[in-house]
């Protein structure tokens, strides 16, 4: 199984428009236009009855005390844990495609609505919830994609990894507002392939990528 893109590079920079903030030299960030990439697959097995996407980050600080902090920095050396930026489970293995902006073409207070999504799909939630929980002007349920924002005083360059799973289940036994770590453990036993892709994205102008 092969999954491909053609809003960026294998490996390389992602491109401002599907970013959730954007560098700005006065503010250190600006809002971006969030729309969630270009993905198309091919060489999916036998056998398959639902398709599954995650996108993660496996580069976010362990710890949140010098984040966006002016005058510190994130070091490069700080233990990183994995932060979802995209859980979308029960696509129809007839699908090949999702377009540019489909699912997100913009950035949502408060977060999109979920779960049920497009092409009979489900949404889970992203770790956008979890960040804005304390935020009277943005909390809420993030269900569906919301892309990168990383630390703006970050050391290291964010790595954006989009997996596509091939699954022996029609049904991924998840329900209600299900996380992005209860995807992945559902999955377990019923994979029959995966490919993946990344991307990579910095806020810090001192940093490149």
């Amino acid at each position: 199984m092969q999954l491909t893109t053609s809003s960026f590079a294998d490996g390389h920079p992602i491109p401002g428009d599907f970013a959730f903030c954007l560098p700005d030299p006065a503010h250190h960030v600006c809002l971006g236009r969030n729309r969630n990439p270009q993905l198309a697959w091919r060489d999916v097995p036998t056998g398959t009855q639902s398709l599954a996407l995650i996108c993660h980050d496996p580069d976010v600080p362990s710890r949140g005390d010098d984040v966006n902090q002016t005058g510190r920095t994130v070091p490069a050396s700080l233990p990183r844990v994995d932060f979802f930026h995209w859980v979308l489970v029960d696509l129809p293995p007839s699908l090949t495609q999702i377009g540019e902006g489909e699912f997100s073409h913009q950035i949502t207070p408060r977060g999109k609505a979920g779960p049920a999504t497009l092409h009979g799909a489900r949404h889970g939630l992203n770790d956008y919830t979890g960040w804005f929980a304390g935020d009277a002007d943005m909390n809420g349920d993030y269900f569906g994609y919301d892309g990168p924002c990383p630390p703006w005083n970050d050391e290291l360059p964010h790595r954006y990894v989009f997996t596509l799973f091939a699954l022996d289940v029609p049904t991924l036994a998840v329900s209600g507002h299900f996380t992005g770590q209860q995807a992945r453990d559902a999955m377990v036993g019923h994979i029959l392939a995966q490919a993946s892709l990344s991307g990579r994205y910095t806020l810090n102008p001192a940093v490149t990528l």
